[in-house]
């Protein structure tokens, strides 16, 4: 069975032309660590999600999947 994907954080990245060593040393993580984030084997705690956010110039709510459609 496939890992469910929880957040769009490679997409988000790609998106903006950035790359998970630019994120990595932005964070100051380790480059695998992000690696992890990005393939979602690992998810970002809560607070670090705002920091990734605040990183990137984006919402917090970009970073993840929807897990409703909205009518």
């Amino acid at each position: 069975m496939a890992a469910k994907q929880l957040n769009r954080l490679k997409v988000v990245l790609a998106e903006q032309g950035r790359t998970n060593k630019w994120l990595a040393e932005k964070m100051q993580r380790h480059d695998a660590t992000v690696s992890r984030w990005c393939l979602n084997d690992m998810q970002p705690s809560l607070e670090t999600l705002v920091e990734i956010a605040a990183a990137l110039d984006v919402d917090v709510r970009e970073l993840l999947w929807a897990t409703k459609k909205r009518e």
